[in-house]
């Protein structure tokens, strides 16, 4: 008897079992940022919680969002994407905000 689910389904059911376990599969880059106003504000997308907040990127609020983040593991994945939107974006600040992040301790540990 022939399966009447697609190959990509099955495919997709098999990369969402094999990353149970705390591990993240998507099909894809996963942005933890996304840069707005300039840089001066930035979706943090939470993995750990499933939220996305809207936070300006020189604020506490954000530098704790960051450490809740690096703290489950994915510290090298945000410093490198801050360093690409440094790259992308040279007049956004972005420099200034991994900066203050360095100094918050965010990525230590």
């Amino acid at each position: 008897m022939a399966s009447n689910t697609s190959k990509t389904a099955r495919a997709s059911v098999r990369a969402g079992q094999a990353g149970q376990g705390g591990a993240l599969s998507v099909l894809g880059e996963f942005k933890y940022l996304i840069p707005l106003n300039g840089g001066k504000h930035a979706y943090v997308r939470n993995l750990t919680n499933g939220k996305t907040a809207h936070l300006r990127t020189d604020s506490e609020a954000f530098v704790e969002e960051i450490r809740v983040l690096a703290a489950a593991g994915h510290a090298a994945k945000i410093r490198a994407e801050i360093n690409n939107l440094n790259a992308t974006h040279p007049g956004d600040g972005w420099d200034a905000t991994e900066k203050r992040l360095v100094e918050a301790g965010v990525f230590e540990g």
